[in-house]
Formats: structure tokens, sequence, C-alpha cells
């Protein structure tokens, strides 16, 4: 077989039934899963679609890929009875037919069955495309994007159970030459932002977000220092949320621990006990809870209560916004909170130096939890002015 890196085998060894791939450029998540899907073709007969954006983009990626790969591969040829080149079809000995093809329209994607489909570039396709051709899908669904800014995959797919979301950037990339890694690797001289989007795979930003430093990431958090949880209390309509926060190199690495409504405060209890926190780990909890607060002392747990004052909400966010941010992958009523969590507009669409009183119970944890070890003078190399 044709050498392949580290994000063939996530793809291919993902349990998940939508596996989202989130990638710089270069970063070879588009060959990955291909040779992903030429591996399920000839190991068992299945019908497999590629979708692109629209065909002449499909030519000059996705399909010129996978040509690349059969060429580049006896295993595959060998197995290969023919190529459509006018339908865009690939057939193999077993039974296994890969068709490339664009949708114009949702009704047009209701059309045809598959076990497998891959959406290439997805933030170029529609949705209501999506949701069709996802519905006429027996096995699994993989996704790329470059994670340019926001968009549907964030809000409908990543959230959903059962869907795996794998973070690539050039780096994973087995098959790039040095002078290819030195290019990507000069954006951060001139657009830090870009560096971030294109040579890390960070989700870019959309305008007018409160936080906007932070990023989404797959890395283990046990080798950074545990700083403590902040917690935001909820019950029926707003839930109670519960944050994770570390810090390694001066950056903040933020989980999601609890985020539920309808919890007692035995509730919360169970839930950290089944966390693994231990009861004498700082938990930061708002101090207009006292009743809260108490309640879980009494069951052993070390809560302080934030101080707060005038504009405590803008101090605390001024003290985020000085911290990049890595947020947990899994963490995804989180991640929905920082991408939603903006500042109020007047009626001409201004911005105003107000957040919105919405999205904000994880972050409320967060920054409560914030306030009260950093703005503490004294705190050595986390003290922020």
């Amino acid at each position: 077989m044709i050498k392949t890196g580290s994000l063939y085998r996530s793809n291919y060894e993902s349990t998940a039934d939508i596996i989202v791939n989130q990638g710089g450029t270069s970063s070879g998540k588009t060959y990955a899963i291909l040779q992903v899907l030429f591996s399920l073709a000839i190991n068992a007969e299945c019908t497999t679609t590629v979708v692109g954006q629209d065909i002449p983009n499909l030519k000059v990626g996705a399909l010129r890929d996978a040509l690349d790969i059969i060429n580049a591969d006896e295993a595959i040829l060998q197995q290969l009875v023919f190529y459509n080149r006018s339908e865009r079809v690939l057939s193999f000995r077993n039974g296994s037919i890969i068709e490339f093809n664009s949708y114009d329209n949702e009704q047009d994607a209701k059309s045809g069955k598959r076990d497998y489909l891959f959406v290439n570039e997805a933030n170029g396709i529609p949705y209501n495309v999506f949701e069709q051709l996802s519905l006429r899908t027996r096995q699994k669904v993989f996704i790329d994007y470059n994670p340019d800014t926001s968009f549907w995959v964030h809000d409908k797919i990543i959230p959903l159970e059962n869907t795996e979301l794998i973070i690539s950037d050039h780096r994973h990339n087995p098959f790039l030459t040095d002078k290819t890694r030195a290019k990507i690797e000069a954006l951060k001289d001139k657009d830090e932002d870009l560096w971030k989007v294109y040579a890390r795979g960070r989700t870019g930003r959309v305008e007018g977000l409160v936080l906007k430093k932070w990023y989404v990431t797959t890395e283990s958090f046990v080798d950074k220092e545990l700083i403590g949880y902040g917690i935001d209390f909820g019950f029926t309509n707003d839930p109670t949320a519960m944050i994770e926060v570390r810090m390694q190199d001066g950056e903040l690495w933020i989980k999601e621990v609890i985020y539920d409504t309808g919890l007692t405060n035995q509730d919360i209890s169970n839930r950290m006990d089944i966390a693994d926190i231990s009861r004498g780990t700082l938990i930061v909890a708002d101090s207009a809870e006292p009743k809260s607060i108490e309640e879980l002392r009494r069951l052993r747990w070390t809560v302080d209560g934030v101080k707060k004052g005038k504009d405590s909400i803008m101090f605390g966010i001024n003290l985020l916004k000085g911290y990049t941010i890595n947020v947990d992958a899994g963490s995804k009523n989180l991640i929905k909170e920082l991408e939603q969590y903006r500042w109020k507009v007047d009626k001409n669409g201004d911005s105003l130096n107000v957040p919105i009183d919405n999205y904000n119970h994880a972050i409320d944890a967060l920054r409560y939890l914030v306030m009260h070890k950093f703005s503490k003078k004294g705190y050595g190399k986390y003290y922020v002015i």
C-alpha cells in the first residue's frame, strides 16, 4: 500500500458515525480520507459518494488526489476495473464504486443511497444539502474543511453524539517538502491570525465576538497545571455549568465538566465525584449564590464565592482577553457559547462595549475562577494587571 500518515490511521480507526477533519492548509486531510475510502472499497463491496461544492473544484481537488493515489498504488490499481471519466465513477472488482458528484440543491441531494459519504471542503456546501445526503448514508460520514470561520459544521455537527473532531495541520502531512512547510510557517510574521488558521488548523473568528483568542484543541490536558474549577449555578431554564481550568506557558486550557439543567446541589456533588475531582481542589462560584455554596461546603467541597464589584463582568472579560484560551474539543456547549458570545450593537449596527446576556453560563464559570485567582496581586506569573 501507498505510504500513509497519522491522519489516515485516525480516520480509519475512528468508531464515530461522523468524522470531522478540521485542518490547516496542506494538512493532507483530503488525501488521508481518500486513502481510507480506497481501503474500505477494496476490503468489502460498498458505495461511496465524494461530494464537492461543484464539479470544477472536485476535478482539481479531491478527484485529482484520488487519481494520484491510484497511479501511485499498485494494489489499488489491480483492484480497479474501470474509471468512467464523464460520470466520475471508479468501479472495483468486488463491486465497490466511488462516485464524485456535486448537488445543486436539497431536492437534488435526495437521489441515491450510499454506505460512505465524504463531504469535501464542507464550508462550500449548504447544510440542507448535507442533511439529505447524510440521511441516505448507511455507515460513516467523513467531512473536511479549512477553518476560515465558523459555519454549520460547528453549530450542527460537532455537538452531536458519536461525532469525532480531528484537528490537523501541515505537520501531520508526511509528504510535504521543508520548503512548503517553511512557507506556511512564514505566515506568522505577516498575520498571526491567518497563521493560526492555515498553519495550525484553528477556527477563524467572526466579527463581534467578545473573546477571540480561543482555539479548539485535541491535546491532552493531563500535563497542564490544574488551577481550579469555576461553576455557574442554574436550574430550570439556565444550565449549571462547571469548567476545569489549567495553565501551561501562560495559556489557559479549559474543559467543560458539567453543563445541564435541573441539577440539585447533591446532583452537582455526584457529578463532581464522577469527574474524579478532589475535595481539596478549589472551586469558585458566584457569591450571589450563598445557599448553594454552603450546601456544597457541607458536602466537603472546597468552594469560594468570587467577590464582585462594579463592572465586574467587564473586569473579568478583560482578564480573559489577556490570555490565549485552548478549549478541549469535547466541550461542545462551551464551544457553542464562545462562538455566540458577542457584543451588543446599537440600532445602527455599531458595537457597544456591553456583552449580550446570553450564551454565557460556561463563560461566567470561567470568569469567576479567573477573577478569583488571577486578579490577586502576588499570584506570581499568573497575576494580570
